[in-house]
């Protein structure tokens, strides 16, 4: 048994854009949640990864941000630093109508961009020998 990809996503961002577009509390309000701005950095790396791994979840989606926010797809970290994606609203919504049960993300960061990439795992799915060889 193997999990169904429903959809992937990946995304790159410049670090030095999303900074400055942070030094506007609107953007940040808009686009982060508490949780996630509590997890920020002085030099707001981690807002640029958040913000790629926002932007990949909306590509597994298929549909960008319509039907959802960006503050409704979450970014965060566990205890190892390894991220994590929490959903509400209408992300929630769209995720479920897809059949996504999981999200799946890596995110890396160069000393300019960060990337991240995110899988959306569905339900199981069985292949025969045929298929897997």
């Amino acid at each position: 048994m193997f999990e169904k990809i429903v959809g992937i996503g990946v995304d790159s961002v410049e670090i030095d854009r999303v900074r400055k577009a942070c030094e506007r509390d609107h953007f940040v309000k808009r686009i982060f949640t508490e949780a996630e701005t509590s997890q920020f950095d002085s030099r707001k790396i981690r807002a640029a990864s958040d913000f790629a791994g926002k932007e990949a979840v909306s590509k597994v989606f298929g549909t960008g941000f319509s039907g959802c926010q960006p503050a409704e797809i979450e970014v965060l970290r566990n205890e190892k630093g390894a991220p994590y994606v929490n959903l509400y609203g209408g992300a929630k919504e769209i995720a479920s109508q897809l059949g996504i049960k999981e999200l799946k993300i890596s995110i890396t960061n160069t000393l300019d961009t960060a990337t991240a990439f995110v899988i959306g795992c569905g339900g199981s799915q069985e292949f025969s020998e045929e298929e897997v060889q």
